[in-house]
């Protein structure tokens, strides 16, 4: 049951976005009573970086005004870039900067052989990364503790740069974008012979004059010349590197991957609608066409909002043979007594990825997504995830799925939040193991 506290907080935060005074009182209590509850756990997970560090330079942070915002940041970013690049001297490597802009493939070929030694650091994360990870590391490796250091430096500012995207749309966060997705790719492309696979940036045109970005990434000891694939689609202001970097640590489950941002966000021009759905639909026929692909075995993977279009896919898309839906919304969540307690800086991202000029169309909108009448054409093995308290958005839509798909499978973690954040490793290794029970297993024995 919510506690009195937690809904006097939520009519304190709707109060401030309907009155558009949240700016006013970030700067005198801190963003972090205008944030998701997971926002902290978010960006910590991914970069290995310490709780209590990065709260204290979230207080630290009293503004969510675009050049404010984004400066702070990006200070600390260039922080860890700095400390990459002294490494990186160490190591005879040039610059961050300088492997940025170049395009000689040799260059980056050293790069990556430099680094292989740490590799571990990246392709073995999982979806929390240690913050002691490093440090255990150089204690155990010494003779590789430049590596280790220059590749958590360059991870650590792709992230820093990530919050500084946050969530997207202004220009100066747009721009943070385009550098955290530059020194991702850097990272992922360079080091990739050295985790066993292949990470190939990937920008494909889409219906709707849109283009999908996208890594592409295949095992390299793969014995069959056409393996199955997962399609993995994330939230509204999820990137790319957010959900591949978890997954690196299970690149040995002989499957393809395509990591996808949700359109509607970042760098898309499409707005989010049901329309949509033709780019995902395009997404899935590109790549049953691919070579290495086999177009029987394909299924897919979201999270948060990217759940939403891996269950709706899996009414749709008769190419699809296995999905998984972890946090997704679908109908209640799109009604306007859930959007209680949604910060400015939510709504303002909802308003500018559904292309709303207002409150009540945004509602519109939001209620056009419904997918409740699809749960009953969901005729492939679905596996529905989330946290039994979902302070986002509304557990019971992931219920209501579960109930209604015919071959839906339910996980909900006691005590968790969106997306089963506390139970990221549990959940991550039950959906490798779903998806290759269906894609892998049943397809060997015939069934």
């Amino acid at each position: 049951m919510t506690s009195l506290s937690a809904w006097a907080k939520k009519a304190l935060v709707s109060i401030c976005a309907l009155t558009g005074t949240t700016e006013y009182a970030t700067r005198r209590v801190g963003p972090a009573p205008f944030l998701p509850a997971l926002f902290v756990d978010r960006f910590t997970h991914l970069g290995g970086i310490a709780d209590a560090e990065f709260r204290a330079q979230l207080d630290a942070c009293r503004s969510f005004d675009d050049a404010r915002w984004t400066t702070h940041w990006q200070t600390i970013a260039g922080q860890h870039v700095a400390r990459a690049d002294d490494a990186l001297a160490r190591l005879g490597v040039p610059d961050t900067d300088t492997l940025l802009a170049t395009t000689d493939a040799e260059l980056r070929d050293e790069l990556g052989a430099r680094l292989a030694p740490a590799v571990t650091l990246l392709a073995d994360r999982g979806p929390v990364a240690d913050p002691d990870a490093v440090a255990t590391f150089c204690a155990e490796h010494p003779d590789a503790a430049q590596q280790a250091i220059a590749l958590d430096g360059l991870i650590k500012a792709m992230v820093y740069e990530f919050v500084a995207a946050w969530p997207g749309w202004t220009p100066h966060r747009l721009a943070a974008y385009e550098r955290s997705h530059r020194l991702a790719e850097l990272v992922l492309t360079c080091l990739a012979p050295a985790m066993g696979v292949s990470i190939e940036p990937v920008r494909l045109p889409v219906p709707g004059d849109d283009m999908v970005r996208g890594y592409l990434m295949f095992p390299l000891d793969q014995d069959a010349a056409e393996v199955p694939i997962v399609v993995c689609s994330n939230g509204i202001e999820g990137t790319l590197a957010e959900l591949l970097l978890p997954m690196l640590a299970h690149r040995r489950a002989g499957m393809a991957l395509f990591v996808m941002e949700m359109p509607g966000t970042y760098s898309y021009r499409q707005p989010l609608a049901p329309e949509v759905e033709r780019v995902y639909s395009a997404v899935v026929e590109h790549l049953a066409a691919h070579p290495r692909v086999d177009g029987d075995r394909i299924g897919m993977l979201g999270v948060s909002f990217g759940a939403y279009w891996a269950t709706r896919m899996a009414a749709v898309d008769p190419r699809l043979s296995v999905a998984v839906a972890n946090g997704a919304p679908a109908h209640r969540s799109f009604t306007s007594a859930a959007a209680l307690g949604l910060p400015e800086i939510m709504v303002s991202t909802l308003h500018e990825a559904t292309g709303s000029a207002s409150l009540h169309e945004m509602a519109g909108k939001l209620r056009a997504l419904s997918i409740a009448h699809l749960y009953r054409h969901i005729d492939i093995p679905l596996l529905v995830i989330n946290g039994a308290d979902d302070t986002l958005l509304s557990t019971q839509d992931s219920v209501d799925i579960a109930i209604g798909a015919p071959r839906a499978q339910l996980v909900l973690y006691a005590d968790d939040d969106h997306c089963a954040m506390g139970h990221s490793e549990e959940w991550s290794a039950l959906s490798v193991r779903f998806l290759r029970e269906h894609l892998i297993v049943r397809q060997n024995v015939g069934c």
